[in-house]
C-alpha cells in the first residue's frame, strides 16, 4: 500500500493516530466519521500493510535527566566498507543514540544523541563513538533550544 492507495478516510485515521496514539477505537471512529466496526477494520488493515509501524510513548528527556541533545556527524575511514556492519551493529545497541542515518555529503552518518550533561556527551563522543571500528572523525552540534519536534508525517494526497 502506497500513499496513492489511501483514501481520505485512511488519511484521517492516520492523521488522528499520529497525534493521539492512545485513542480508543470508539473515539477514533467518531473523529473520522465511521462506525466502530468499519474503523477497526480499516485501522487493522493499515497496520497489516505496514503503514503503522508501532506505538510508543514520547518521554520528556529533560525531566528524565537527559538535558543535552546533540547531532553528531561521523566520517568513516576510506575503505571503511568492511567496518560498516560492525559500526551499525554497535550504534543500534547504544541507548543514547536516538536516531542514525547514512547520508550523502561531507559526512557518512548523522546521529541524534541524548546525554545527561556535557561531560557525559564528551565521554560518549571521545571514549565510545570515536573508537568504533572504521570511525575517522566525529563532529557534534549541541542543540540549544527545541523549536519543533514531531514524528508526524505530512499526509496530504
Amino acid at each position: 500500500m502506497y500513499s496513492s492507495d489511501l483514501d481520505a478516510t485512511d488519511r484521517r485515521i492516520l492523521a488522528h493516530l499520529q497525534h493521539s496514539g492512545r485513542v480508543s477505537n470508539l473515539e477514533l471512529a467518531e473523529a473520522v466519521g465511521l462506525s466502530p466496526a468499519q474503523c477497526h477494520r480499516r485501522h487493522r488493515r493499515l497496520e497489516e500493510r505496514g503503514l503503522i509501524r508501532g506505538y510508543e510513548a514520547r518521554l520528556d528527556a529533560a525531566r528524565l535527566g537527559l538535558s543535552v541533545m546533540a547531532y553528531v556527524n561521523v566520517t568513516m575511514e576510506r575503505g571503511h566498507i568492511r567496518e560498516v556492519p560492525k559500526f551499525r551493529q554497535r550504534i543500534a545497541g547504544m541507548s543514547q543514540v536516538q536516531e542514525c542515518y547514512a547520508v550523502t555529503g561531507d559526512f557518512d552518518y548523522v546521529l541524534k544523541v541524548v546525554e545527561r550533561d556535557l561531560k557525559a556527551l564528551s565521554d560518549f563522543l571521545l571514549k565510545t563513538l570515536a573508537l568504533l571500528p572504521g570511525v575517522n572523525a566525529v563532529r557534534s552540534s549541541i542543540c540549544l533550544d527545541e523549536v519543533k519536534c514531531t514524528a508526524a508525517l505530512p499526509l496530504e494526497p
